[in-house]
């Protein structure tokens, strides 16, 4: 089978999605940094950093998760079953652990914590 295996495209409107959240966690990452590394030096920096390679390794996930459907599309015809839900969790680990990470860095100079403002 070649070709399109189905009219409505959903495999690379899914694909274009992951790309989108990849880049939000590398934006939403470098402006994290920009923005508390002033104040916080390089505890920001290096919660920057971790988010941009996350980020990163998300879009390459992504990136392997979208051709790994296309080919079982093209293969089948139909998918056996779904791709798995490890990247969802890992992406939702990501945001979670970064914003855990930059409420206590910000908590934690507003009340006196290790980290201090300058």
């Amino acid at each position: 089978m070649t070709g399109r295996f189905d009219a409505g495209l959903q495999p690379e409107r899914t694909a274009l999605a992951w790309r989108r959240t990849a880049l939000a966690v590398l934006v939403g990452s470098a402006l994290l940094g920009r923005l508390l590394a002033p104040r916080f030096g390089t505890a920001a920096l290096v919660l920057a950093v971790a988010g941009c390679a996350a980020g990163a390794a998300l879009h390459v996930a992504a990136g392997a998760r979208g051709r790994r459907t296309v080919r079982a599309l093209l293969r089948d015809g139909h998918l056996r079953a779904g791709p798995g839900a490890g990247l969802l969790a890992a992406t939702a680990g990501v945001a979670v652990l970064l914003g855990v990470s930059a409420t206590v860095l910000v908590l934690s100079a507003t009340h006196g914590g290790i980290l201090t403002s300058r």
